[in-house]
Formats: C-alpha cells, sequence, structure tokens
C-alpha cells in the first residue's frame, strides 16, 4: 500500500481544504498520513480514518534558525515514515518540506502552491526573503510535480525558472456542490429584509479588509448591512486586530460574526459575497458562494479573475481601489435581479469547472504519474 503524506501549517486548514481529497485517497489505495500543528480538528482527521502526526510549523517571521530547525525535524518525520509521495500544501510547507525531502532521499514530491502570498504582492514585506525563495523555488521544485492554481502563478514560477513541464493546473481545492446549493441559498425571508453583503475570510489586511469596512463606511445611507466573517489571526503579521473591529461595529459601519464552521449555512443569510483581495491562489470562500448561486465582488487579480468574470457570474475591480469597490456594491445592492442572474451563471461555472470530484480526481492523477 503506497504511503501519502501531507504537510500543512494548520489542522483547520486540512480539514477545509484536503480532507476530502485524502479521504478519497485512502479509499483507493493510499495508507495516508497527516503532518500539521493540531488544534480543534485533530479528532476530526483521525475519525476520517486518517493517520496523524503532529508538526509545529511557525508561520511568522523567517528566522534561518527557526527554518533550519524544522527542516531537521520534518526531515526525521519523512526518515521514520518512508512516504511514497509527500504533498506539500502552501508556501512555506513547499519549501520546508522541499529541503526536508531533499534530506531524507524522497523523489515523490507533489508542491501545492496555492498563492504566491503577500510576499509576491505589489509592496509586499520582506524584499529580501522574497528574493531568497525566488532563487531557491527552481531547485526546490526539481522533483517531483508542481501544483499551480492560475495560470499568473505558473507564469511567474515559470520566470523564476521553474519547468512547465512539471507543473500541472488544478483550480483550487474545489467546492462540494452537493452541500453548497443555491437551495440552502434563498431564505423564504430574503425578500422582506435588507441586503446582506459578507466579506468572509481570514481577516487580513492584504484581503483587503480594510478597503472593504471603508467601502461600508461610505455606502452607510443604503438600505444593507454590512458583515465580516471570520477570526483574528494573531499569528499572522497582516491581521487587523479585536480591537480595531470592535471600533468599527461601536461605529455601525460591520457587523462581526466571528469564525463560522459551516458556510453552507451563512450563505443562506447574505445576498452578496466580497473579497477584495490583494491577491489569491483560487479563494474557496468564491467557488463556494458561487456553487450557493451568490454573486461576487472581488478584485482583478491573480486567483479572484480566475473564479469571478466581470459581468458574468460577478464584478471585478482593482486591487486597494475603494472608489470602484463602493461602485460594484452599489450596483448589485440596487439591482437585486441582476445580482440573481449573477448567481445563476456562478452555479452554472461551479458545476463545469470547480466541482470537488474534478479537483480531487485530477490530484489523483498526479499521484499515479508519480508512482508509476
Amino acid at each position: 500500500m503506497p504511503r501519502l503524506l501531507f504537510v500543512v501549517t494548520e489542522d483547520w486548514y486540512f480539514v477545509s481544504h484536503r480532507l476530502a481529497l485524502a479521504v478519497e485517497a485512502r479509499r483507493v489505495g493510499f495508507d495516508v498520513v497527516v503532518v500539521t500543528r493540531f488544534g480543534s480538528h485533530q479528532r476530526v482527521i483521525e475519525e476520517a480514518g486518517l493517520r496523524t502526526i503532529p508538526f509545529s510549523m511557525c508561520r511568522r517571521g523567517l528566522n534561518p534558525v527557526s527554518l533550519f530547525w524544522e527542516v531537521v525535524q520534518l526531515a526525521r518525520i519523512f526518515w521514520r515514515e518512508r512516504p511514497d509521495i509527500v504533498h506539500l500544501v502552501a508556501l512555506r510547507p513547499v519549501v520546508v518540506g522541499g529541503f526536508a525531502a531533499r534530506l531524507a532521499g524522497v523523489r515523490a514530491v507533489v508542491s501545492a502552491v496555492t498563492g504566491m502570498g503577500f510576499l509576491f504582492t505589489e509592496g509586499g514585506r520582506s524584499p529580501w526573503a522574497r528574493q531568497s525563495i525566488q532563487r531557491l523555488l527552481p531547485w526546490l521544485l526539481s522533483r517531483g510535480r508542481t501544483i499551480v492554481q492560475n495560470q499568473d502563478d505558473a507564469g511567474q514560477l515559470s520566470e523564476f525558472g521553474v519547468p512547465r513541464e512539471r507543473m500541472r493546473l488544478i483550480v483550487g481545492a474545489g467546492v462540494d456542490v452537493g452541500r453548497f446549493t443555491p437551495s440552502l441559498g434563498q431564505p423564504a425571508a430574503a425578500q422582506s429584509r435588507a441586503p446582506v453583503v459578507v466579506m468572509a475570510s481570514r481577516l487580513l489586511r492584504d484581503k483587503g479588509v480594510e478597503e472593504y469596512v471603508e467601502a461600508a463606511r461610505r455606502l452607510r445611507n443604503l438600505n444593507a448591512r454590512f458583515v465580516l466573517v471570520g477570526a483574528v489571526d494573531t499569528a499572522n503579521p497582516a491581521s487587523v486586530s479585536e480591537r480595531e473591529i470592535r471600533i468599527w461595529e461601536s461605529e455601525g459601519v460591520v457587523e462581526w460574526w466571528g469564525h463560522r464552521e459551516d458556510m453552507a449555512a451563512t450563505f443562506v443569510e447574505v445576498d452578496i459575497v466580497c473579497l477584495p483581495s490583494y491577491r489569491e491562489g483560487l479563494p474557496k470562500v468564491l467557488l463556494e458562494a458561487m456553487a450557493c448561486g451568490k454573486p461576487c465582488v472581488t478584485t482583478d487579480v491573480p486567483g479572484c479573475r480566475d473564479a469571478v468574470r466581470q459581468d458574468d457570474n460577478g464584478l471585478l475591480v482593482p486591487a486597494r481601489n475603494v472608489g470602484a469597490l463602493v461602485s460594484a456594491l452599489e450596483r448589485l445592492i440596487s439591482n437585486p435581479a441582476e445580482g440573481e442572474r449573477m448567481g445563476r451563471r456562478g452555479r452554472q461555472r461551479a458545476l463545469e469547472e470547480f466541482s470537488q470530484e474534478r479537483v480531487i480526481g485530477e490530484t489523483l492523477a498526479v499521484y499515479r504519474e508519480l508512482i508509476a
């Protein structure tokens, strides 16, 4: 039985984005092991029949000593487990796991670049770190296959020197179109209440949360509610603080619903989904909103524009442009029929292009390619 070992920074992210893939891999004959930091989701993973190994990977800072220690610890796990395939998810695991795989002699490595992140956005922090990672990636990704989620990231990696023939374009984690459906998204009371706009995301500045709040402030004269869904991430230097959110609440600008486990149920309560992010891989929240028949307002940046097309299933605006965001949100709030048309188109695209079944099948094909 071939052994497949996932390396992910956080257990909640694995459950949200890779659990269905891992369960299907186990069903078709893989021995699946999950290496991550465990919080409240370890039992969910183990009850799915997957073995777990605790491993803490720092998400804040790029201290070379910490990185070296993470590489050594992860290499020890690889030596002990002897995986046939290692699947590294997101940029830091790709870097740390890439070094560890070299040390442990693991050749079949799937490196899932889930977006280039704030490190590679315009004005991103730590230019020295960006330059170092840029030089290292062609070497780190020279084994196995690299999964990218959009053509922009594929092009950037190619510019860095990663061979195109080693890349596979797979559209994110996909969406469960049976769980996220328009039937859940059409509450009976929708016609008698104020329209609800939601930004559901990690509450990070590079997700555009400040632009969203400012847009809500400028649209206070409309009969609409603006909601934030998500938790403060104290381990991420880009996170807004709880104090900031409470001030926005006290001003009456936004409502904060906190973290929500069941996003399918959350979408029942909303009419428009907004994600004014600076850069993404392929945002799961937009795919889920599309599957629920919700029109989306997002930015014309990598990842977001792969999910939403202008005047098709939503509206695109320039990143960091509050004025354009205000105009787009006002347009959909004032024209519910247009939003319904875009929502229907979003559902169609979710079924045809972004289903979870399609993504899982394409990823399993990469595994088979590596161990053939």
